[in-house]
């Protein structure tokens, strides 16, 4: 009797742990655009070496919040058009996860394409489609 509740105990630990990383690291809670100058992205990390960028938000900003969104890429792809692209006005697609993964990036923010990228003010280098 004692072996059968204690099976069952561990079967429900290990069904509740799944479905919390699950839940946590895999599971999309949210997606969206966010447009700003492209600031800093580079490639780094001590194991996983994984592209890690920011951009400067337009508008207001107010003591409190930031207007920098910081955000990684796993697509190689997306990663070169912004390496190309440092200093420019962009709108990146993004990704939000409750938590990051070292192989994905340092933040729960996972860029995944490039929408737009504007050289000038009346230039445009990537276009919406």
């Amino acid at each position: 009797m004692k072996k059968k509740i204690l099976r069952y105990t561990l079967l429900i630990l290990v069904i509740g742990l799944g479905l919390f990383i699950y839940y946590h690291f895999y599971w999309e809670f949210g997606h969206g655009t966010k447009a700003g100058v492209l600031n800093a992205f580079m490639k780094k990390g001590y194991i996983f070496k994984t592209y890690e960028g920011k951009i400067i938000q337009s508008g207001f900003k107010a003591n409190v919040q930031s207007n920098e969104f910081e955000f990684s890429v796993v697509d190689e792809k997306v990663a070169q058009i912004l390496l190309a692209n440092s200093g420019r006005e962009v709108e990146l697609r993004y990704k939000e996860y409750f938590g990051a993964l070292p192989w994905r990036g340092m933040q729960k923010y996972i860029v995944d394409s490039v929408y737009e990228i504007r050289k000038g003010p009346n230039e445009t280098v990537i276009s919406p489609k």
